[in-house]
């Protein structure tokens, strides 16, 4: 098929945001003194970090005037209609009746708009990560290719997956879920210091007691330590057999962050709030992290290639971060990690993703340890009626 300009163009863009009762909030029950406000929102005291008390994202859909559909999806935990206004007001008439056929020189034509105006991060990012994902998806389909055959091919049609949080109120109740997952096939599990209530060598010298010496335990630290307390904390968590400590700093104290890097034994993972390669690269020069865990809602599909390769330069090893959503980023993550030479990971947030199978078509799927990355043309997946349904007005 024919790729001239002008075929094709972009005829309409909409917004969902897409909000999902929980029984149990994300991350696990609420804790003493965390009490939800009435915009549904909860802080957790362990990171002093906000979180909702149900599962929200923002889908994005771009019709073309032939028919062709993309669709994409971003962050939309905390004030989603920040992003949905940014897209009407700002990216929709720009787009309307653009050429479709070029994602990644249209990212660079949106970054550029607001950058005089501070806007290199943030919610106007988030915003060109849902646009960015439909475009690629709309040239895939237009092809009949996955994405990944559009980045230039796979490397792995299957994905090591690790179990991502450990949601229940006491510690002898996630040690047992934790043999669960690992009964199930899975090779690791990954507990969420912000709500590790003894704390995070208690939880995971417990968890290493529960699982024996086989399966692997990673510790996401979520950025409540300063570099010298991260550092203490890790090699005292180290003799449990920890694999790697997420998040050990606050994102921004790039020293610190490299500082704990530099003085412990095992890998230091980071990066699900960095959303370009711009934002990465001096944590790459100043040896940061060992695992880099670029967050697709964040970044689209143009930014999390580059930072991949940035990952193949600097001979850091990728696994990608997966946060909460309905499954159409998950896809695009999977889509661009499956044609990197260094993905090691992929996170499964199981009490995310095992809820949302009926949310996307396509065969994406997560079982025994592993990700099976979808083959259909585009993303390989799209969201049902059945998440529609779910939509704001």
């Amino acid at each position: 098929m024919s790729l001239k300009a002008n075929n094709d163009a972009i005829e309409r863009i909409e917004t969902f945001v897409i909000q999902i009762p929980r029984d149990t909030p994300y991350l696990g029950p609420l804790r003493a003194g965390e009490a939800v406000n009435r915009a549904g929102y909860v802080v957790r005291r362990g990171n002093r970090t906000i979180y909702p008390v149900t599962d929200r994202s923002l889908l994005l859909r771009i019709t073309t005037r032939d028919g062709i559909t993309g669709w994409g999806e971003t962050y939309g935990i905390v004030a989603p209609g920040a992003v949905r206004e940014l897209i009407a007001d700002v990216v929709a008439p720009i787009l309307e009746g653009h050429d479709p056929t070029a994602p990644a020189a249209i990212h660079d034509e949106l970054y550029d708009l607001m950058r005089v105006r501070g806007y290199f991060g943030g919610f106007w990012l988030d915003a060109l990560a849902a646009v960015d994902i439909a475009l690629w998806d709309i040239l895939g389909k237009r092809l009949g290719v996955p994405v990944s055959t559009l980045l230039g091919g796979r490397r792995h049609d299957t994905i090591p997956a690790y179990v991502s949080g450990l949601p229940a109120a006491t510690l002898p109740e996630r040690c047992d879920l934790a043999r669960h997952w690992i009964a199930q096939g899975f090779p690791a599990v990954k507990f969420a210091a912000v709500v590790a209530d003894d704390g995070a060598e208690a939880e995971i010298a417990a968890l290493r007691r529960a699982l024996g010496e086989g399966p692997r335990i990673m510790a996401d630290l979520h950025w409540k330590n300063t570099a010298p307390e991260a550092i203490r904390l890790i090699r005292r968590m180290e003799p449990h057999g920890l694999t790697f400590a997420e998040a050990p700093c606050a994102p921004e104290d790039i020293e610190g962050v490299a500082l704990v890097a530099r003085s412990v034994g095992v890998p230091v993972a980071l990066g699900e709030e960095l959303r370009t390669a711009h934002e990465w690269l001096p944590r790459f020069e100043r040896r940061c992290m060992g695992i880099a865990q670029p967050e697709m809602g964040r970044t689209g599909i143009t930014e999390f290639a580059r930072i991949g390769s940035l990952c193949d330069a600097f001979h850091v090893a990728v696994a990608p971060h997966a946060t909460i959503g309905v499954g159409v980023f998950l896809a695009a993550s999977l889509q661009v990690a499956s044609t990197l030479s260094r993905t090691t990971w992929h996170e499964y947030q199981h009490s995310v993703f095992d809820r949302g199978r009926a949310f996307v078509t396509g065969d994406m799927d997560c079982r025994a340890g592993h990700w099976t990355v979808p083959t259909g043309a585009g993303l390989g997946v799209e969201p049902t009626e059945a998440v529609l349904a779910h939509a704001l007005p």
